[in-house]
């Protein structure tokens, strides 16, 4: 099994990248922008490491290696310190912290004493044997995020997978609807069994019955051989209807039938088949307008709306986006045998700002063409394309918060802090600088 990590660290940009790197070097890393996330991360699961700065919104590292100690956590810890301040890495060391790093950190020297600390741990929990080797994590086909909106998402999903109820996702396009359906799969008691998905809107009218239910050779014209439709295909297991409001009002009936009697027919044949499957649909339309409109029935919205789940739009979970772009420059790099290491600044900067009408599926096109384009390490916001640029220069807080004297940049602060309700990480974001330095310039003028 690979190590795990905990990055204990409220500077987004950076925990990500950092995440980013290390997952390439086969460790399994969470990561948490506070003492209160760690501790609570921590109860939760078991990590082999933590390595957290010591300067965090809440408490500081040391009060977190206290804590640990208090809770019986023992592993490893190393403190990460742009302060250039001997006196808490030592004060740290005293506490039972393994080890000190300085910012910005050499990756280089942060894997070496990553590996120290592992193997020494390693040596006090199974002295008789060598330290295991490092195995690259497999990698996962999609991202959930640690937004506050995928976390209620992702836990709402976790209720309801086990449960029989048909679920209907609602979400704008490239939100990732069927990527839900597919988690509430395999989170349910249908696991091994099938999951089929149709695409409503791609089905042709007249074929819609044939792809539901199937048919038997000779049925219709062009019929050569007998059909296995998705209610059978997915029998036992999950079928997943995607864009359900471009289905035609008769097909609606015909798929009304075969829900609330658990039988089908297939085109042609005079035989019906028992199925048992467990629906789940979406769709990026108002279906209870569309049920207005007589366009939808009603009586079908009911059936395959036991519990709805509404997916948000990559603007609404702006915490998610750097951790979604190095993941799919992680996918591209893999793809396009490429080797770029993440996003600089000003890349980072238009991504979060943007406002990504085209949602993940928009991000994953511009980051997988700019890893293409890309001639460094780092993809530069040239690369991203000039929707992004002609954002970022639009964007406010493009402007960063370098300013020519003390009262204008403390008054500024408090109007971002008051704009946002006393939201720091999204005052960041408006002025134009990371967190961290946020920090430092509210300790810098005193304000609470």
């Amino acid at each position: 099994m690979p190590y795990s990590i905990l990055i204990v660290e409220d500077d987004l940009t950076f925990a990500t990248m950092l995440k980013t790197w290390l997952g390439k070097k086969g460790f399994l890393v969470d990561t948490a922008g506070n003492s209160a996330r760690a501790r609570k991360q921590l109860d939760a699961q078991s990590y082999n490491l933590v390595l957290s700065d010591l300067r965090l919104p809440d408490q500081d590292g040391i009060s977190l290696l206290a804590w640990m100690k208090e809770h019986g956590h023992q592993i490893p810890l190393i403190i990460m310190t742009g302060y250039a301040d001997i006196q808490s890495a030592v004060q740290a060391m005293k506490n039972g912290a393994n080890d000190y790093i300085s910012k910005p950190v050499q990756p280089d020297v942060l894997l070496k004493k990553i590996n120290e600390a592992l193997q020494n741990e390693t040596v006090i929990a199974a002295p008789s044997g060598s330290a295991p080797s490092i195995s690259i994590a497999p990698s996962s086909n999609f991202l959930e995020g640690e937004s506050e909106a995928a976390r209620q998402l992702y836990n709402y999903v976790g209720l309801v997978a086990p449960t029989p109820m048909s679920v209907l996702i609602n979400g704008a396009s490239g939100t990732g609807k069927e990527y839900v359906a597919h988690r509430i799969h395999q989170l349910s008691k249908r696991a091994d069994k099938p999951f089929i998905a149709i695409d409503c809107g791609s089905i042709p009218k007249e074929l819609a019955a044939s792809e539901f239910f199937g048919h038997v050779k000779g049925s219709f014209t062009g019929a050569l051989n007998d059909k296995t439709g998705a209610f059978v295909e997915a029998n036992g297991g999950t079928l997943f209807l995607d864009e359900i409001g471009n289905l035609s009002y008769e097909v609606q009936i015909q798929l009304l039938r075969a829900l609330q009697e658990r039988r089908i027919r297939p085109v042609g044949s005079n035989k019906e088949i028992e199925v048992n499957v467990r629906l789940i649909s979406a769709t990026n339309e108002n279906l209870q307008k569309a049920i207005e409109k007589g366009n939808f029935r009603e009586d079908l919205f009911h059936r395959i709306n036991e519990f709805t789940l509404r997916m948000p739009s990559l603007k609404e979970r702006q915490e998610d986006i750097l951790l979604f772009a190095n993941f799919f420059l992680d996918q591209a790099n893999h793809e396009l045998d490429r080797h770029l290491i993440g996003f600089d600044a000003a890349a980072s900067n238009a991504l979060q700002t943007y406002s990504w009408p085209g949602n993940l599926r928009q991000l994953k096109n511009i980051v997988k063409r700019a890893t293409l384009l890309a001639q460094g390490s780092y993809i530069t916001l040239t690369e991203l394309g000039y929707e992004l640029v002609e954002s970022s220069c639009a964007s406010p807080t493009s402007t960063s918060l370098s300013l020519h004297d003390e009262a204008t940049e403390k008054k500024r602060i408090l109007e971002a802090l008051q704009q946002t309700g006393n939201n720091k990480s999204k005052a960041a974001l408006l002025l134009g600088i990371d967190r961290k330095t946020l920090y430092n310039k509210l300790k810098l003028y005193n304000i609470q």
